[in-house]
């Protein structure tokens, strides 16, 4: 007797059986994105760029955020912070803000460069590596080499960028230039860096490691360190392109600098086991690293660093110290004495926010500061600097150290004095001191918030 056909409410699965499927899917892909298989596949991408930086004897560069988690640190020149948004359709940029120029020195002294970074799912380079870098190659070969125009040419990889968009790009090439001098930055001593034009190149695991380089140009050898998925990870054995990427989404606080140091310990840890391996190795290494308790200067006579620099700062005569605490404290308890103020921003893109009100408490006891010629035990008054303090020492302190630099200096980094008029402070003068602190620090990293707010406050001041 012949089977009875399946009715219709047979073949299709019931509205349970398609919740079920659903979340088993969803299971298994989480499964797959686990902190193991993240921490492996970096291990492995880590290796390809280790292969060619052997093959090409070039020095490795972490292009920030996510390169330095492919980066064995004893064999990390610099980081460079070339954003994928400046290379995003339509909206191409030369960031005047992450201008990088601390590259030309690597690329002149070791006759190029690799840069690395990553890319998600799908897609063969990331944004940063096939349009952000080769638009500032061009900008600075127009800027520093206007004698050679061969060099003013943009090239992008032909197999990620159409001729139609390197077309767009290029046509603004001579706007980015104007933005690029606007910051009235000596040229002289960045062409003396270098001996050549630069030009980039780009490299995937994809590509033979055999790159031919002219003799004409610095190559700028960019690295999409992970491999392409073109379907979804279930069937990639476990690999994640772009593993590095979005750590705020699942490396509970581990940083690059920490996996390196623990790697063998992570990736032999059960899965299970990771999360409280992961916080017990943040903790004892703390999120700062080795740049707690360090300042730096930014400007003349302005520093920045970490809360940890606080108690030394405080006893280094001639210094102004201001603490900017993650979390919230009212204002009339901020200042602590004449060269010390804590304010209590908070956390995040709120502290940002609220930096906007506390800026003009804090430019007036900087003005009190500056005009204390109170004498030191041996009867000399002490050089005044300032010391801005937050938790990474690279986003709060740097917003305030510009609003200092724009608020006590002239143009020329003279201290204002009481008599001096202030004048309106411009968007172009803002720029070009934010210039300044991006060039000498290159990792300082101001949120769009924190410089929004710096950027109301000195432009409404006289309102």
């Amino acid at each position: 007797m012949a089977a009875a056909t399946p009715t219709l409410a047979e073949v299709i699965f019931p509205e349970q059986a398609n919740h079920n499927f659903s979340r088993i899917l969803g299971d298994l892909k989480r499964s797959n994105l686990s902190i193991t298989n993240r921490l492996r596949s970096i291990q492995h991408d880590a290796s390809f760029v280790e292969s060619v930086a052997d093959a090409l004897q070039l020095p490795l560069v972490a292009n920030e955020r996510c390169g330095s988690w492919y980066i064995d640190p004893a064999r990390k020149t610099a980081s460079a912070y070339f954003k994928s948004t400046d290379g995003h359709t339509g909206q191409w940029k030369f960031s005047t803000r992450r201008i990088n120029l601390h590259l030309l020195g690597v690329a002149g002294e070791h006759n190029g460069c690799i840069i690395v970074d990553s890319t998600r799912r799908g897609k063969r380079h990331p944004d940063a590596l096939s349009k952000t870098i080769p638009t500032w190659c061009a900008v600075l070969n127009r800027a520093l080499f206007p004698d050679i125009p061969s060099s003013h040419t943009l090239h992008v990889p032909p197999n990620a960028v159409s001729d139609s968009e390197a077309s767009q790009i290029s046509a603004r090439l001579p706007d980015f230039v104007e933005s690029f001098r606007s910051l009235k930055i000596d040229i002289a001593p960045l062409r003396a860096q270098l001996k050549k034009p630069l030009r980039p190149f780009w490299i995937t695991q994809d590509d033979a490691l055999d790159l031919a380089f002219s003799e004409d140009f610095h190559p700028v050898v960019c690295c999409t360190s992970s491999r392409r998925v073109t379907g979804t990870e279930l069937g990639e054995g476990g690999y994640i392109q772009g593993a590095g990427d979005d750590t705020e989404n699942w490396a509970l606080g581990l940083t690059a600098q920490i996996w390196w140091k623990h790697k063998d310990e992570l990736v032999s840890t059960p899965e299970s086991d990771l999360p409280e391996l992961i916080e017990r190795l943040v903790a004892e290494e703390g999120p700062a690293g080795d740049s707690a308790g360090q300042v730096r200067r930014v400007a003349p006579g302005i520093y920045v660093g970490t809360l940890e620099a606080a108690d030394a700062q405080l006893a280094t005569p001639g210094t102004c110290v201001v603490s900017l605490l993650p979390k919230t404290t009212p204002q009339d308890s901020w200042v602590k004495s004449p060269s010390h103020i804590e304010v209590g921003l908070g956390k995040s893109k709120a502290a940002s926010r609220l930096l906007r009100d506390a800026l003009p408490r804090i430019c007036e006891f900087a003005s009190r500061f500056l005009c204390e010629t109170k004498p030191d035990e041996e009867g000399t008054v002490p050089e005044k600097r300032f010391v801005i303090l937050c938790g990474s020492g690279k986003d709060l302190s740097v917003g305030v150290a510009l609003a200092l630099y724009c608020w006590c200096f002239d143009a020329e980094g003279n201290i204002w004095s009481a008599s001096d008029q202030r004048e309106s402070f411009t968007k172009t003068a803002i720029r070009v001191k934010l210039g300044h602190i991006m060039n000498t620090v290159p990792d300082a990293n101001p949120s769009r918030a924190t410089l929004q707010s710096v950027n109301s406050y000195l432009m409404d001041w006289r309102k």
